[in-house]
């Protein structure tokens, strides 16, 4: 199982080298250290969702489009939901575990959910993003 804040660095990481940028650039920008952010780009250190947000800023990146790319990281490698629950403790036998494949709605409502994030328009929406459960 891959932890979500490998994947938020992954991902991070990939934006910053995409746009030819250095971690000293991209820290300064951030205002953020330098070793910090190699360390969050690493997935040694959890970023809080104020730095994720600075560092989103720094990188020119939505941090609801950021959240979205981690996401389909944390995907199987087919591509298919994994279950909230572990097969094993549910119920339910695996086969019958409903899961969606890519391009279908998955059957469930997500535990957590993006509030207050528009749609990207022509220039960086200034509103803020919270996470509800």
């Amino acid at each position: 199982m891959t932890l979500l804040r490998t994947q938020l660095g992954t991902t991070l990481r990939g934006h910053r080298l995409r746009q030819r940028r250095t971690l000293r650039d991209v820290s300064g920008a951030a205002r953020v250290s330098l070793g910090y952010l190699s360390e969050v780009e690493r997935g040694q250190k959890e970023a809080s969702s104020e730095l994720l947000a600075s560092i989103c800023d720094a990188l020119d990146v939505e941090l609801a489009d950021l959240l979205a790319e981690v996401s389909l990281g944390l995907r199987g490698d087919d591509g298919r939901l994994r279950p909230l629950v572990p097969t094993a403790a549910a119920d339910v036998p695996a086969e019958e575990v409903a899961v969606a494949t890519p391009g279908e709605q998955p059957v469930a409502e997500p535990a957590l959910a993006l509030v207050g994030a528009p749609a990207r328009a022509a220039g960086r929406s200034s509103g803020a993003v919270s996470l509800a459960a």
